[in-house]
């Protein structure tokens, strides 16, 4: 009898184990990260608001193509100058392209800050996220995840496989709901 009640103990060790694994398996948290700017420029691509936003963007490039060709105008008059003997045309030339360099530079931070400040806002506004955080929910809850994090946000993401990139999935269902 000893030895079928020892069996028998052990037996039911064994399931109440492989069962408590079990759940303990159950309860893995499970992680997703979305591009909220992304599914914002996709999902509002025809919006007001985005199409300001990509018109400023576009116009800011414009203007930095053109002080670009300028700075390299201006480069090229300050070699012919060189080359022609004239040291004080080259020197103006060469101030010249500095001045306009430093400016560029300056604007370019300037006017990058000022877009991602924009874009930020646009991504932050009330309905758009209302709308987005209930797709999240919708999909996180029907795949089983524990969390979701905003990639571009989130300073702390070192690194995540791809397989856990929710973006594409959420814009689909945002556009299938829109009825685009």
């Amino acid at each position: 009898m000893k030895g079928r009640k020892g069996i028998q103990t052990w037996g039911l060790g064994l399931v109440l184990f492989t069962l408590t694994v079990h759940l303990d398996a159950q309860q893995l948290t499970r992680f997703a990260v979305v591009d909220l700017s992304q599914v914002y420029m996709a999902f509002f691509r025809d919006s007001r608001a985005v199409r300001e936003f990509e018109e400023r963007s576009d116009r800011v490039q414009t203007d930095i193509d053109r002080m670009s060709r300028e700075i390299q105008d201006l480069k090229n008059s300050q070699l012919s100058a060189a080359n022609r003997g004239d040291q004080e045309q080259a020197l103006r030339f060469e101030h010249e392209v500095y001045r306009k360099s430093e400016y560029l530079k300056e604007y370019y931070k300037v006017k990058t800050a000022e877009l991602e400040d924009q874009k930020s806002k646009l991504t932050q506004s009330g309905a758009f996220l209302n709308q987005v955080n209930n797709e999240i929910r919708l999909i996180a809850e029907s795949e089983g995840y524990s969390m979701v994090l905003n990639l571009k946000e989130n300073t702390g993401i070192l690194w995540y496989s791809p397989t856990v990139d929710i973006t594409d999935k959420l814009i689909q269902s945002l556009r299938s709901k829109a009825g685009r």
